[in-house]
């Protein structure tokens, strides 16, 4: 399956899509310095969220899908070094609105779950 959507983001801040099905996405975010919120190495949730969005938006895989809303929760911090996996699912879709769980992981370990609520528009939505 091809990738139709967020084609020009940038893969080192957000992630990269790992696997891709109908309704489903993987997107794996190596942590760097760079996402360093502290001396200690915690990783900016900010990070987290944005891979877990893109892995959303590859689930429903749409050119022209946007975020509505969102919910979500950290349960776990994230430090410099670790692999981020966010598995998107989408699990309600009606007419242009869906529904998309996403749970991330480091090491099988959950660190993060989202329920983020997406359209698909007629057009992009800046033009």
């Amino acid at each position: 399956m091809q990738l139709n959507t967020h084609l020009n983001i940038n893969t080192s801040l957000c992630g990269k899509v790992t696997k891709l099905q109908e309704n489903y996405a993987e997107v794996l975010l190596h942590t760097t310095q760079q996402m360093a919120a502290d001396t200690q190495g915690l990783v900016h949730g900010g990070f987290i969220f944005g891979a877990a969005d893109y892995a959303a938006m590859s689930a429903v895989n749409d050119p022209y899908v946007v975020l509505g809303a969102s919910s979500s929760k950290f349960i776990a911090p994230v430090k410099v070094g670790d692999a981020v996996l966010c598995k998107a699912s989408v699990v309600n879709s009606k007419g242009k609105k869906a529904e998309v769980e996403v749970e991330a992981f480091v090491n099988e370990k959950l660190v993060f779950t989202g329920n983020f609520t997406t359209f698909v528009l007629p057009s992009h939505v800046l033009g």
